[in-house]
């Protein structure tokens, strides 16, 4: 099973819009909020969308609104990933 990391949500992140001016994604920032990183929900959703062409994970529009942070995400596509493998 491959597994999603956190350097593989940065490497999305900046694909899809680059650092935010408000902040880099250097540093450890698993648990700082989307909006507190510069990132709007349209980022996040951007986010889900390139989650879903890359590893096979839907992530609902509904469940992107439950994930505020960089280690939520982490943790739902994983689950997702385990969920998978397991079937």
């Amino acid at each position: 099973m491959r597994e999603f990391t956190l350097d593989d949500l940065k490497r999305i992140l900046r694909a899809s819009g680059g650092e935010s001016d408000v902040t880099s994604l250097e540093g450890d920032i698993a648990d700082i909020a989307f909006g507190d990183l510069g990132y709007d929900s349209l980022a996040v959703l951007e986010l889900a969308g390139r989650v879903e062409d890359e590893y096979a994970v839907v992530v609902p529009d509904a469940a992107v609104q439950e994930l505020p942070t960089p280690a939520a995400v982490v943790d739902f596509v994983n689950a997702r990933l385990r969920e998978a493998v397991s079937r």
